[in-house]
């Protein structure tokens, strides 16, 4: 699983994928950044852990290309990326785990709605109760 947390918001894009190998941290960067473009959402940095994937130069390069600043967190203190660390925990507890699939892909294919419910409807207890998608003031519909 590669997650990308907006921050402010608490939005979350998330890919199931095979490996953690570099050229797949890449894509989902590349893919997560025009997804959050989408909803108005400008991704200046990224904090990552000290995955072998984001300690490569292709990493750095990537990043570079699309003008974000890379942080890595400290060596092995997981508080460093709490919201990702709380983000996987919901997860968890709110798909992965949350009924007996019986075939994975089964699971794997439910992850869009889920995510959907996460940024759309469930209430986030540190923004006040609300979606996050709530606090994406550029989309239709929050202004009148």
């Amino acid at each position: 699983m590669h997650t990308v947390i907006d921050d402010h918001s608490r939005v979350a894009y998330a890919e199931i994928c095979a490996d953690e190998k570099a050229d797949t941290a890449i894509g989902v960067l590349q893919r997560a950044v025009a997804w959050f473009a989408e909803r108005g959402v400008t991704v200046e940095r990224v904090l990552s852990d000290n995955g072998s994937a984001y300690r490569s130069h292709a990493w750095r390069q990537a990043c570079t290309q699309l003008g974000i600043n890379h942080k890595r967190t400290r060596p092995y203190r997981p508080q460093t990326n709490g919201k990702i660390e709380r983000f996987h925990c919901t997860l968890a507890d709110g798909w992965a785990y949350a009924r007996l699939y019986e075939p994975t892909h089964q699971r794997n294919a439910l992850l869009p709605d889920w995510l959907h419910y996460y940024n759309h409807h469930r209430a986030h207890s540190a923004i006040g109760g609300h979606a996050p998608a709530t606090r994406l003031t550029n989309l239709p519909g929050h202004h009148n």
